[in-house]
């Protein structure tokens, strides 16, 4: 390791570390002191530099994000919600990607290709400042689920059709019948790998009793099957949930020791902030040598028709639910679509374009500028907008957890 490198790592840590206190006492969203931290970073004289590149930030970053959220998604609520989420993450993330190529195309003149790969890219959420504040606040439980489980699924179905729309830009053939395979199989046979991936290694595991030998085996499933299911040509994004949510559901049941459980969700929780804290990172110092290109006709229609896909996206099929057990308030809908941020996805995305496709500067600016503005726009007003709604809980006369009508 040379010097520059390890002094790089050893100031992100710091930084990191420092960013995490301040956010916390001044109540800002942690994201928005991690972007700004990296803003400032990159005037430093020593030619900082996150030492990833930019690249590899799909695979080496997204699995510990996904893993680490699919953790503490638990099975009965989320089975409860199910309809609800498919529609929002499979259906939603279509119009939106759908309503967001438009836009580009006739308002921003893009050609079909490249607003449809931008389109497939930024549809979906990374709402990680928004569940911090949730936990903050002590929003509604239901709230929280439908944010964070709608979330982790639309990932995976933006990762889909971003790689179905490159394949069939570099020259794949395909008929609609082919396509629809191909979209089964990416997110069937991410799951059947994620799955059967973190069972085998979860029955490995109950032979164990130490919580390092535990921790080890579940670094497998959430890299693993990422890297499998991608090599597959499944969904690795998928994949990743579907091991997290294996482990965290059946792990629980014995499976895992009981100190092994702690270790595993301590361990996930980190490496999820490590790797959430390199992205926003990266934000900054991209946005510090790109300030000229945020503030363009382009990215303001960008972030106009982001905004104008997630309403889309939410209104219309949340009141098709409006008289069933699913119904969803007016009150969660404002917040599904405002905290609706985007982030890592669709960065990594943006990144892991080929360096030969044509327009790729274009779409990487404009992903960074849609995703400065969702984080320091509508990441720091979402606390405002949770308190106005009136949607964090409350205690009644006897101390008991009361939640407000959504």
């Amino acid at each position: 390791m040379n010097d520059a490198l390890a002094i790089n790592l050893g100031l992100i840590l710091l930084v990191v570390s420092l960013v995490a206190m301040v956010s916390r006492r001044m109540r800002l969203p942690y994201s928005v002191g991690l972007v700004t931290a990296g803003i400032a970073l990159a005037f430093l004289p020593i030619g900082f530099d996150v030492p990833i590149p930019p690249d590899h930030i799909y695979a080496v970053l997204l699995p510990p994000l996904i893993f680490e959220a699919a953790l503490q998604i638990r099975w009965p609520p989320f089975r409860r919600e199910l309809p609800l989420i498919l529609t929002l993450a499979f259906v939603g993330v279509a119009l939106a990607a759908g309503m967001v190529a438009v836009g580009m195309h006739v308002l921003a003149g893009w050609g079909w290709f490249t607003a449809g790969i931008f389109g497939s890219l930024i549809a979906a959420t990374d709402p990680v400042s928004v569940i911090a504040a949730f936990k903050e606040m002590r929003v509604e439980p239901r709230l929280r689920l439908l944010v964070e489980a709608e979330s982790l699924l639309n990932d995976g179905t933006a990762a889909i059709g971003f790689t179905v729309l490159l394949a069939l830009g570099n020259g794949a053939v395909m008929d609609p019948a082919a396509i629809a395979g191909l979209l089964l199989w990416k997110v069937f046979g991410g799951f059947l790998i994620g799955g059967t991936l973190a069972g085998a290694l979860l029955l490995l595991a109950g032979r164990a009793d130490d919580h390092l030998v535990e921790i080890t085996l579940t670094t497998i499933p959430a890299y693993g099957a990422f890297l499998i299911a991608e090599r597959l040509d499944a969904s690795g994004v998928v994949a990743s949930l579907a091991a997290g949510m294996v482990i965290g559901n059946i792990g629980a049941r014995g499976y895992l020791s009981r100190a092994g459980r702690e270790h595993v969700f301590s361990f996930w929780e980190y490496a999820a902030f490590l790797a959430n804290s390199i992205v926003f990172i990266l934000i900054g110092l991209h946005e510090a040598h790109q300030a000229h290109s945020l503030f363009t006709q382009v990215t303001a229609i960008a972030i106009a028709v982001v905004l104008l896909g997630r309403i889309v996206a939410v209104y219309p099929l949340c009141a098709a639910f409006c008289r069933s057990r699913l119904a969803v308030g007016q009150r969660y809908q404002h917040v599904l679509v405002w905290g609706g941020l985007r982030g890592a996805l669709a960065l990594g995305l943006a990144l892991a374009l080929p360096s030969d496709f044509s327009g790729r500067e274009e779409i990487i600016v404009t992903a960074f500028a849609v995703v400065a503005f969702s984080i320091f726009v509508q990441g720091l007003t979402m606390p405002s907008l949770i308190r106005v709604l009136g949607l964090m809980q409350r205690e009644d006369s006897g101390g008991a957890k009361q939640s407000a009508r959504s």
